[in-house]
């Protein structure tokens, strides 16, 4: 297989590393909460025609390597994972943030 991806009138590779972090880099990112976030992330980047290549949700920062045809701007992809992940976990997360903070 090809590094490379074809669309009707463009061949294409575009890869982009992104690293999220908490406010105050705190180490709230574990066990369930980090399952949540790789699955709606995975979840997400799909629904845009994006290919996750590699994921890692670390305690205090996510590493997101991931494959953006060039009709998805990578702001688009950005806000959209981050805007669904906060309403889809919102409420689990603030039960979590206030018992570990």
């Amino acid at each position: 297989m090809s590094r490379f991806r074809k669309l009707s009138h463009v061949v294409w590779h575009c890869q982009y590393h992104i690293v999220w972090v908490p406010k105050y880099r705190y180490r709230v990112l574990k066990d369930r909460v980090g399952f949540e976030i790789s699955k709606t992330i995975r979840v997400f980047a799909e629904r845009l025609g994006c290919e996750v290549v590699e994921l890692n949700v670390q305690e205090d920062h996510v590493h997101l390597l991931v494959m953006v045809p060039p009709k998805v701007a990578i702001s688009q992809l950005v806000g959209t994972i981050k805007g669904n992940f906060s309403l889809s976990t919102g409420n689990y997360l603030k039960v979590v943030l206030q018992y570990i903070l």
